[in-house]
């Protein structure tokens, strides 16, 4: 008898290609071992009680299925045409499967903003040409080298940690699409990692761990060089389909475990603003009492104004009197009430993806009307270098000219976000595209490509500088510049991108 290890997935796969039944025989099946919980601390404790969960209803449709069986809300059925729907469904069982690259999801609220707009129906509706090209990395940050526990990533000062595995909908374009679709990551060293969500318990002790040895070494661990961690964004998915007890149960842990700086990152704001209710904002209080010591920050994902500006009957934004723009009611209300409070800050930051918002004018109306807000503008980030990103990002060019174009007019304040790429080394910021000609190298007859490493891994030690490069129109990442290196102090083109 042949024995072999078997997985869902597995079995899944086999199946496709072998309708025969499938025998297994599974032997020294162990039960699994019982994870020790987390156990709160008596402050943490008198602030969960406090905490209330809420219901929401979301009506959220996932899975295109539904939309070809007609099982949508009537006003829902024609958002994908009959020729849309046979063109999704043709590759379905195949290795150009859609759903399989990222399942289609979508709520009533989001689905109301796409009919007036067709940048969000780009962003939300799935389309063949996703997977045209399944070129590209499942980690070009190569982040997994720098997960010591599962569902953290400690590259750079701070710690990024997946605590949720979806969302209320579905970015076609998504940067996550591999936790999503519960892919496994290669590692830089060979090894295989599923991309996993963090324990509290496991999360906490690694934090202490860590900046007990960095406190014992005078400020700097040893061995990476950083200094305490002191910053945690959450993230995922989007924390906030977890319930209010869910995401203050991370919060109060991550403040005893002397954490000075929480970050969530979330566009929930544009699929369901309603989320944002009285009973989240008691909980956000409560917890400022509870914790005045720890900072909050939300980093919220616009990616269009169309997502939260209200439009009259011809398609038109609507002029406030004394300046500004109609916004969406519930999306104003959770806005304002963010502004009530002076110990959170809210930061927007958005990639510039083909077809959503690769508009200068778009950009523009956006960063003006969320810094009237109280929305800082953060970054704007060029598409990254993953499975299917052809079909979404432009060019790295094309990205700073139309953040460039956008920011005419714009006063400091409104004008504050950069444009980011995401490097192996770290967070790059695309400084400058210029047009004079530079003779001698390739592609610097039309000029060059500026680069500046804004972030580091580790302790830092590249952060600050900079490559320069000749032109390329076309490309999308770093390797369409790799043949026309100029200057590279930051080592951005010396090893894979």
């Amino acid at each position: 008898m042949q024995y072999f290890e078997v997985s869902f997935g597995n079995i899944r796969n086999y199946l496709q290609i072998n309708p025969k039944p499938l025998k297994v025989t599974i032997m020294n099946v162990q039960a699994p071992v019982k994870k020790e919980k987390y156990k709160p601390s008596e402050r943490e404790a008198d602030f969960l009680a406090k905490v209330e969960n809420a219901k929401y209803d979301r009506q959220i449709v996932a899975g295109l299925q539904k939309f070809i069986d007609g099982k949508v809300p009537d006003d829902m059925k024609d958002f994908y045409s009959d020729e849309e729907i046979k063109a999704i469904s043709d590759l379905k069982g195949t290795g150009r499967d859609i759903e399989a690259r990222m399942p289609v999801k979508i709520t009533h609220h989001y689905f109301e903003r796409a009919r007036q707009s067709a940048p969000i129906r780009t962003l939300i509706k799935a389309s063949p040409a996703e997977t045209f090209d399944l070129a590209g990395s499942e980690d070009p940050g190569k982040q997994m080298s720098y997960s010591p526990v599962e569902g953290l990533i400690h590259k750079y000062e701070l710690g990024l940690i997946y605590v949720a595995s979806t969302c209320s909908a579905h970015c076609r374009f998504c940067y996550r699409e591999e936790l999503i679709a519960k892919k496994e990551i290669v590692r830089e060293d060979g090894s295989i990692q599923a991309k996993g969500l963090a324990d509290i318990l496991e999360l906490t002790n690694y934090i202490k761990e860590h900046n007990k040895i960095v406190e014992e070494n005078g400020g700097h661990h040893p061995k990476t060089g950083r200094e305490k961690l002191r910053e945690i964004l959450m993230s995922g998915g989007d924390p906030m389909v977890l319930a209010n007890k869910g995401i203050a149960s991370w919060w109060a842990a991550l403040s005893e475990a002397g954490i000075e700086s929480i970050r969530l990152g979330t566009k929930e704001l544009a699929f369901f603003p309603d989320r944002f209710d009285d009973s989240f904002f008691k909980m956000v209080d409560d917890f400022h009492v509870a914790f005045p010591e720890t900072k909050i920050r939300f980093m919220i994902h616009f990616n269009h104004p169309d997502e939260f500006l209200a439009k009259d009957e011809n398609g038109n934004y609507i002029d406030v009197a004394g300046g500004g723009l109609e916004w969406v009611p519930s999306t104003k209300r959770a806005i304002a009430e963010f502004g009530k409070r002076g110990w959170i800050t809210v930061d927007n930051q958005a990639p510039i993806i083909k077809n959503i918002n690769n508009d200068p004018d778009a950009l523009r109306i956006m960063q003006r009307e969320l810094r009237r807000n109280k929305v800082e503008n953060h970054y704007f980030f060029c598409g990254r270098d993953i499975v299917g990103h052809k079909a979404f990002n432009v060019s790295i060019e094309e990205a700073w000219n139309i953040l460039n174009t956008s920011q005419r007019g714009l006063s400091g304040v409104e004008a504050h976000a950069r444009l980011s790429i995401t490097h192996y080394y770290g967070k790059t910021e695309v400084v400058a595209v210029t047009n004079e000609p530079m003779e001698g190298v390739k592609g610097g007859e039309n000029g060059v490509v500026i680069f500046k490493l804004l972030r580091s891994a580790e302790n830092a030690p590249k952060k600050g500088q900079v490559a320069i490069v000749g032109r390329n129109p076309d490309a999308i990442w770093f390797d369409g510049y790799k043949d026309r290196v100029i200057y590279d102090e930051a080592g951005l083109f010396s090893i894979k991108a």
